[in-house]
């Protein structure tokens, strides 16, 4: 045989099993980080993080060593920032990247492909977890847990539950009246909103999102921006319906959050057990009270009339300046009463936002200090996920950077506790992203 030929054979040989054994090495080394936990508003002296599988494995601040012949990938940290992956817990996977219009006629093959492109974005922006709230993501979740498509860790609700004509009501006027033998409208056709009326409805739709896969269930217990027919004072559903929701949801371990603005919204919801309030930016003193009372979370979102709001016009953007008008006094009401407050972004119908996920967390700043949103976003944000208890799909801790947590982890070029704004440009800020021990992106060379 030829001795060129011989040589080239030899180095591709080479190469192989070298490619080989990097995707069998499971072990990380980071070296010489400052670990901001989640939990802590500082960052810790230099340490070194070994994880080993997915898993979190030592902490130490003397060298680590591996065990005889054990193979690791080293990651020189110089002093950066390591930190848990970012959590958004109002994330629409589905719907977050193409318009009303769009999600209404388009077929549902080109929906899941531009989702799809949009999972592996998320995960690319440093957001290694997302509480989905309403949406066909079952789909989608599992071709990210197979592996088949890179993308964060999805807690889903399935569709969002609604009453005629409200804030999941996506029908035209030429679908009304529907007679009793109607059809599934295109929301609940691809299972991205369900309309339920009275109480037996609302549990058989709650228990079929369980079935589905559902982490939590969402209803809509007001009125809101976006919906179509629906002012945004009205209130949705009776206490009678949220109890029946409430509890099949509790037969399966786990809860109801439901989308609310308004006090009456939100009482008739506490008042059947509901556990979680997403918005909550009309909401009087009296009604905070109630829900620092009864330890109900408030799952908040920056609504303020900066260049992230979405495009609204006519009826909608006169209900959406009423929201953003709330949001500084909800924000000031939840800190008085120490209401348990997670944050999520909420982008809805809108190709060009999605990009700007890291910059609206940042924008939480004028409310809280940098350290304080950064533990929101993790360890906090981690918390309100576990309230799936038995429903969650990935089992272990989140959030923070701890011996024996699951390995989550942003290693990010600069101090984010100092400069929030960091998170805003992922690309260029975040070093190494790595998903369950996983990296996915590691420029720390």
């Amino acid at each position: 045989m030829n001795k060129s030929l011989v040589l080239v054979l030899g180095i591709l040989l080479t190469l192989a099993n070298q490619s080989l054994k990097a995707e069998q090495i499971t072990t990380v080394l980071f070296e010489q980080v400052r670990i901001f936990d989640g939990e802590k508003l500082a960052l810790s002296a230099p340490m070194n993080v070994l994880v080993r599988g997915n898993v979190i494995d030592t902490i130490s601040s003397s060298p680590i060593t591996l065990a005889d012949g054990e193979q690791a990938r080293i990651i020189a940290g110089n002093g950066r920032t390591l930190m848990p992956g970012l959590i958004d817990a109002h994330w629409h996977t589905m719907l977050a990247s193409l318009p009303m219009q769009a999600l209404l006629v388009a077929d549902i093959g080109y929906i899941n492909l531009v989702a799809g492109q949009q999972a592996e974005q998320t995960l690319m922006r440093g957001f290694t977890s997302v509480r989905d709230l309403s949406g066909p993501a079952f789909g989608l979740k599992r071709a990210i847990d197979d592996g088949v498509i890179k993308g964060p860790r999805i807690w889903p609700s399935g569709a969002m539950i609604s009453q005629t004509g409200g804030h999941g009501d996506f029908r035209f006027p030429y679908e009304v009246p529907a007679p009793n033998n109607a059809g599934l409208s295109r929301g609940e056709a691809t299972n991205a909103g369900v309309i339920a009326d009275g109480v037996d409805e609302v549990r058989k739709r709650v228990r079929e999102q369980l079935m589905l896969g559902a982490t939590q269930i969402k209803l809509a217990a007001g009125g809101g921006v976006s919906s179509m027919y629906d002012p945004i004072d009205v209130a949705q559903y009776s206490e009678e319906e949220f109890r029946a929701a409430v509890e099949a949801a509790e037969n399966w371990g786990t809860y109801v959050t439901v989308h609310a603005y308004t006090s009456r919204a939100v009482q008739t919801a506490i008042n059947a057990g509901v556990k979680v309030i997403e918005h909550g930016q009309l909401i009087d003193d009296k009604t905070a009270q109630l829900m620092a009372k009864k330890g109900v979370w408030l799952s908040m979102q920056a609504f303020i009339d900066n260049e992230f709001a979405n495009p609204q016009s006519g009826e909608a953007r006169v209900k959406q300046q009423l929201v953003q008008a709330g949001t500084d006094r909800a924000i000031a009401m939840a800190k008085k009463h120490k209401i348990k407050l997670a944050w999520g972004t909420d982008i809805l119908f809108n190709p060009r936002a999605p990009k700007n996920q890291g910059a609206m967390l940042a924008t939480m700043t004028r409310w809280f200090s940098a350290p304080e949103v950064l533990r929101m976003a993790t360890s906090t944000n981690a918390q309100l996920l576990a309230l799936s208890g038995p429903r969650s799909p990935y089992q272990g801790q989140l959030g923070v950077v701890k011996q024996g947590a699951l390995a989550d982890l942003l290693l990010v070029d600069g101090n984010p506790l100092d400069d929030l704004s960091l998170i805003a440009d992922p690309q260029r800020n975040f070093v190494v992203i790595m998903k369950d021990g996983k990296v996915y992106k590691d420029q720390s060379r």
